[in-house]
C-alpha cells in the first residue's frame, strides 16, 4: 500500500481507540450506523444515548468536541433538506413559534436530523482516529474486493498529485500577473482544466508502465498484515452492542 498518508481529518494520537486494528473500527462503525438506522424515530431518547456513546468513545480517544464540530459542517446539505421538510410534507399541521408546520414533516425532519448527525459523527471520529492506509488495509482484511481497494488507493493517491499539479499551475498564472475576474477569463480557466487532464492522463499512464516494468500483474503485494485479537474485538463491539440494546430497548418501550 505504500508509504504512510495522512489526511485533515486524522488527529494524532496514542489512545486505546487510535491503536485498535482498522478492521474492527470498521466493523464497529457500520454496525452501529446500521443500528442507529434502524431506530424508530419517535425514540428520541435512544438518539441520546447514541450521542453519549459516541461522546464517550470521543473522550476516549482524546477527540476535542471543536475539532469534531467543525467536520460535522458537512452535513450542511442534509440540515437545509431536512429545515424544509416541516413545510413541503403534507398531512396535519401544528403551530411551531407561530408558525403552521406539518406534523409528518418534523419527525421527518427530526429523523434525517438525527441519523445523519450520528453517522456522520461516527465516520468523522473513525477517521480522525484511523489513517488512510490503516482504512485501506483495513478494507483488505475485511475482505472487500481487491480491485475496489485498489481502485481507493490510487485514487487517494492520485488525487494529491492532481492536486499538486493545479496548484503548480496556479502559481505559474499568477506569476505571469493573471488573476480570474470574471466571465472574461473562463476560456483561460478552461484551457487550465484542459491542461491539467492531458497532464494526469499522461502521469497516469508513465505510472502504469512503471508498474507493470516492476511485476504488477494487477494484485498489490500485502506488506502489513493486520490482525486482531480476541480482546480488541470485544472492544470494537462494545460500541454497537450497546447501541443494540438500546434499540431494542426503543422498539420494544
Amino acid at each position: 500500500m505504500g508509504a504512510g498518508h495522512a489526511h485533515k481529518l486524522y488527529r494524532h494520537g496514542h489512545s486505546p481507540v487510535h491503536g485498535m486494528p482498522p478492521h474492527c473500527k470498521l466493523a464497529a462503525v457500520l454496525c452501529f450506523v446500521v443500528v442507529v438506522v434502524s431506530t424508530p424515530r419517535e425514540a428520541v431518547w435512544a438518539f441520546v444515548l447514541y450521542a453519549v456513546l459516541l461522546a464517550a468513545v470521543a473522550a476516549t480517544a482524546r477527540i476535542p468536541a471543536g475539532f469534531l464540530l467543525k467536520r460535522l459542517v458537512i452535513e450542511v446539505p442534509f440540515v437545509a433538506f431536512a429545515l424544509l421538510m416541516p413545510f413541503v410534507v403534507p398531512g396535519e399541521q401544528t403551530e411551531l413559534l407561530g408558525i403552521s408546520v406539518s406534523v409528518p414533516g418534523l419527525w421527518g425532519a427530526w429523523n434525517v436530523l438525527a441519523k445523519g448527525t450520528l453517522g456522520v459523527a461516527a465516520s468523522v471520529l473513525l477517521a480522525s482516529t484511523t489513517e488512510l492506509r490503516a482504512l485501506l488495509l483495513g478494507l483488505q482484511r475485511l475482505r472487500l474486493p481487491p480491485m475496489l481497494v485498489q481502485i481507493a488507493s490510487f485514487m487517494i493517491r492520485y488525487g494529491d498529485v492532481v492536486t499538486d499539479e493545479l496548484r503548480r499551475m496556479s502559481v505559474a498564472r499568477r506569476s505571469r500577473g493573471f488573476e480570474a475576474r470574471g466571465v472574461r477569463h473562463w476560456g483561460v480557466l478552461a484551457k487550465t482544466a484542459g491542461a491539467l487532464f492531458i497532464r494526469s492522463y499522461e502521469r497516469g499512464e508513465r505510472v502504469h508502465l512503471a508498474m507493470v516494468s516492476r511485476g504488477y500483474d494487477g494484485t498489490m503485494p500485502v506488506i502489513d498484515e493486520v490482525t486482531a485479537t480476541r480482546t480488541q474485538w470485544a472492544h470494537a463491539a462494545a460500541l454497537p452492542v450497546l447501541a443494540l440494546v438500546v434499540c431494542l430497548l426503543g422498539w420494544t418501550l
